[in-house]
C-alpha cells in the first residue's frame, strides 16, 4: 500500500514553481468580486451568495461561493450552484446530494455554474441535444427536488474562485465536494440536513470516491457546518491513477517508464488534452514541479497559454488544429524530474483507504476515455480493505458520454435506497 500522506509532505518541501505566461480570461461579476476575497474563514463558510433562476418545477436556486481546502491544507475559494424545494424543511432537515462534475477545463471561466440557467439537467456538449460549449447542470435533479434533497453543484477550486485548478488531483476535488455538503447546511434558508450522497463523472467520479476515503476530513469539527455523514456514493466512470500502481517507483527509470504508461494509457490528442491539463496542474498542489520537466520549453508556453484560456472542448481543438497528429512534439522526448512527477501523481489520486459509506461505480464498455480497468482495481483494493464497492456494467455499448444518462434510473433509485436508511447490497 502506497503512503500518499509521505509522497504528499515530501513533494511539498520542493521549491515554489516559476511564473509562465498565461492568458486573460473574464467572468461575471459574481466571480471577478472574488479576486479580492479572502478564503480565511470556517471550512463551508457561504462568503458570498445570490438567487438565480432555475427552470426546475418547485425549485429555488442559487449561485455560491464558499471557503474549501486543497490537499495541503491551504484554503481555498470554490464555487457552487444550490437548488431546493421550495416550501419548508422537515423538522431534521432535508437530504443533500452534491454533483461532482466531468472534465470542463482548467480556466478561470469553465465552472459549469457560470452557464446561463446552470441548474437544470446534465447538458452534455457531445451528445444531441446539447446547447453549450460545455457540459453543464445537475443530473437528475428534477426527480431529486421532487424527492426534496437538497442538489448542489461544486465548480471546485480554480474555476471561478480564484487560483490555479488543481486538475485531476483528486483528494482537492474530493474537499471540494464535502465542503460544499457543508456549504448547502450553513446557507440555514435552504433547509439541508447532516445526511449526504456525493455523486460524480469523470474528474468528478475521482472526486467523489477520494472524498469517501477521507474520514478525517469529513469528521473534522469547527467547521460552519460539523457533523455531516455521507451515506453513499455513485461515481460514474472513476478514475484512479494510484489503483494501477502496483509499487511506488524508487528511481528516475522507473518513474519514467510509469509517465510514459500514463501517456500511452491516453492516446489521441483529445485524450493528450487531458493527460496536458494533469501535467499543467500538478506544479499548483506540488510546488518545485516545473513544466519544463515535461514540456518543451515552447510546449510549456503553448500549454500555460491554451490551459488559463480555454475550456476542454476548444482546448483540444486547439491542440489539434495547430498540432494534428504531431501534438506529442509539445513533449520533451526524454522529461527530467521524473520521480517528482509520479510521485505527484500518486499523491494527487484517490488514497487507498476504506470509503465510509457504501460506493457504486457503473461502466460503459465503450469508454475510451477513463479506461474502465481503473475502477475495477479501485473496487479490488477496497474490497481487500472490507469495504462495500459495487461495479455495475452498463448494458449495451455505452460511452464515456453515454455513461451518465443511461445510468441515471439505476443510480436515482439507489441513492432514495440510501437516504431510506436500507442496505446497500454486498458488492464485493
Amino acid at each position: 500500500m502506497i503512503d500518499q500522506l509521505a509522497l504528499l509532505a515530501s513533494l511539498l518541501m520542493l521549491a515554489p514553481n516559476s511564473a509562465a505566461d498565461t492568458t486573460t480570461v473574464y467572468v461575471p461579476a459574481f466571480y471577478a468580486s472574488l479576486e479580492a476575497m479572502s478564503p480565511d474563514g470556517k471550512l463551508g463558510e457561504v462568503i458570498k451568495k445570490e438567487s438565480i433562476e432555475t427552470t426546475v418545477p418547485g425549485a429555488r436556486a442559487w449561485r455560491i461561493a464558499y471557503v474549501s481546502s486543497d490537499l495541503a491544507g491551504r484554503k481555498t475559494i470554490s464555487t457552487a450552484i444550490v437548488a431546493a424545494p421550495a416550501g419548508p424543511a422537515p423538522k431534521d432537515g432535508r437530504p443533500v446530494v452534491v454533483w461532482a462534475h466531468g472534465t470542463t477545463g482548467t480556466a478561470q471561466n469553465c465552472g459549469p455554474s457560470q452557464q446561463i440557467n446552470p441548474v437544470q439537467p446534465l447538458n452534455e456538449y457531445f451528445l444531441i441535444g446539447g446547447n453549450s460549449t460545455t457540459d453543464y447542470g445537475l443530473p437528475a435533479v428534477e426527480r431529486f427536488i421532487r424527492d426534496g434533497y437538497v442538489v448542489v453543484g461544486t465548480d471546485y477550486q480554480g474555476l471561478g474562485g480564484g487560483g490555479t485548478h488543481q486538475y485531476m488531483v483528486s483528494g482537492t476535488q474530493g474537499h471540494d465536494v464535502i465542503n460544499a455538503i457543508r456549504a448547502a447546511g450553513a446557507m440555514g434558508d435552504v433547509g439541508a440536513g447532516k445526511r449526504a450522497v456525493i455523486y460524480g463523472w469523470s474528474q468528478g467520479a475521482g472526486a467523489v470516491i477520494a472524498a469517501a476515503g477521507l474520514p478525517s476530513y469529513i469528521a473534522q469539527t469547527g467547521t460552519a457546518f460539523d457533523g455531516i455523514q455521507i451515506v453513499g456514493v455513485v461515481a460514474l466512470a472513476p478514475p484512479d491513477v494510484a489503483a494501477t500502481v502496483t509499487s511506488l517507483p524508487t528511481d528516475e527509470a522507473s518513474a519514467a517508464k510509469m509517465l510514459q504508461d500514463q501517456e500511452a494509457a491516453f492516446s489521441g490528442v483529445f485524450n493528450f488534452a487531458h493527460v496536458a491539463m494533469t501535467f499543467w496542474a500538478l506544479p499548483a498542489a506540488f510546488p518545485g514541479l516545473q513544466l519544463t520537466d515535461i514540456f518543451t520549453p515552447d510546449g510549456a508556453q503553448v500549454i500555460d497559454k491554451v490551459m488559463t484560456g480555454k475550456c476542454i472542448h476548444a482546448l483540444a481543438d486547439t491542440l489539434n488544429y495547430n498540432y494534428g497528429s504531431a501534438y506529442k512534439s509539445l513533449l520533451r522526448p526524454n522529461g527530467v524530474n521524473a520521480l517528482a512527477w509520479s510521485k505527484a501523481l500518486i499523491a494527487g489520486s484517490v488514497a487507498p483507504v476504506k470509503p465510509v459509506a457504501p460506493v457504486i461505480i457503473y461502466w460503459g464498455v465503450d469508454d475510451t476515455t477513463v479506461p474502465p480497468v481503473m475502477g475495477a482495481l479501485y473496487r479490488t483494493q477496497m474490497c481487500k480493505l472490507g469495504a462495500n464497492v459495487a461495479r455495475q456494467q452498463l448494458p449495451g455499448n455505452q460511452t464515456h458520454y453515454t455513461t451518465p444518462p443511461v445510468a441515471e434510473p439505476l443510480y436515482t433509485a439507489w441513492v432514495e435506497d440510501r437516504f431510506a436508511g436500507k442496505p446497500a447490497p454486498n458488492g464485493c
